[in-house]
């Protein structure tokens, strides 16, 4: 009996040995695959990365030299000249995306809540179809139409034209951001907001829209700086100015405008003014998205908090 029992003991202790050793094997293979897979993510990053920061590097490289004080406040010099500035192209894009946030932000705004508040209805279903469809349009597509609504009729390229085409393109992004974050809004506010008798448009307005105003930033900045570097458009519409603008309805020069006429010249002082214009307009565009990261992180925090 006794021999029995210390047979059976010992198949046992070797059966949860043999166990043992399998799950260490099988933990091993899991944590070589677990590393392997961390390797090529993080191998994947790089390759991702790379592009961005060799662009970066170039730009510092290049425009960091050419950049000065009379770059911000000279226009630009005559054919043959050296120095000068883009003064004027660094208005210019002020103005044409301060045109856009006027024409972009009403409208998708509009259509966003519309998407959020009315999600079921068919009217609804062609609004977000066919702000996914503008989403892939190529930009030079709207700059053609802004050529057709604006230019011809006016017989003159204008900022009114170039910032008209700049704001449509916001808008689809602007429209879907607007509904996603709406629709993160707890119900029960909007609930609340019923129960106490309040309409319901004054609900949206006041507690729905407010709740999620921080995505909504979001969503403009990231149209914002989307738009910000367009050439294509701009070609169509502003056309391009060597002057200080004198009306919105005339040409206006722009950074994109000023860096491509630069870039395609056989002067090394344009090359060389064209980096430092490229580089200014990334620097434009990264604040955006820094301000954009700003609005996503405290619309987190009121989402969480709620």
């Amino acid at each position: 009996m006794v021999n029995g029992t210390q047979t059976v003991l010992s198949s046992a202790t070797s059966d949860a040995r043999g166990i043992a050793e399998a799950f260490r094997k099988t933990r091993a293979v899991r944590e070589w695959k677990d590393r392997l897979a961390v390797y090529a993510l993080s191998l994947c990053a790089l390759l991702v990365l790379w592009p961005l920061f060799s662009i970066l590097y170039d730009l510092l490289h290049q425009g960091l030299s050419s950049l000065n004080w009379d770059f911000f406040t000279k226009l630009p010099k005559p054919v043959g000249e050296s120095g000068g500035g883009m003064a004027n192209a660094i208005v210019g894009t002020l103005i044409l995306l301060a045109i856009a946030l006027c024409v972009g932000v009403p409208v998708g705004l509009a259509a966003g809540v519309y998407l959020s508040e009315y999600a079921g209805t068919r009217f609804a279903g062609v609004i977000r179809f066919t702000t996914d469809v503008m989403n892939g349009i190529p930009s030079i597509v709207y700059g053609t139409f802004a050529y057709a609504l604006f230019v011809i009729p006016m017989r003159s390229f204008s900022a009114i034209s170039g910032g008209v085409a700049l704001g449509i393109m916001m808008i689809p992004i602007i429209t879907r951001t607007t509904e996603q974050f709406i629709r993160m809004v707890p119900p029960s506010l909007r609930e609340a907001g019923v129960a106490l008798g309040i309409p319901r448009w004054r609900v949206t307005t006041d507690i729905v829209l407010q709740t999620a105003m921080g995505g909504i930033l979001t969503g403009i900045m990231v149209a914002l700086a989307r738009v910000a570097g367009e050439t294509a458009p701009l070609l169509f519409t502003a056309f391009g100015n060597r002057f200080w603008h004198s009306s919105l309805t005339q040409p206006i020069s722009a950074l994109p405008i000023q860096i491509f006429a630069y870039a395609i010249s056989p002067f090394d002082d344009w090359h060389r003014q064209a980096w430092a214009g490229a580089l200014v307009l990334i620097l434009l565009v990264f604040i955006v998205n820094l301000q954009a990261r700003y609005f996503v992180t405290r619309q987190s925090k009121i989402f969480s908090q709620k």
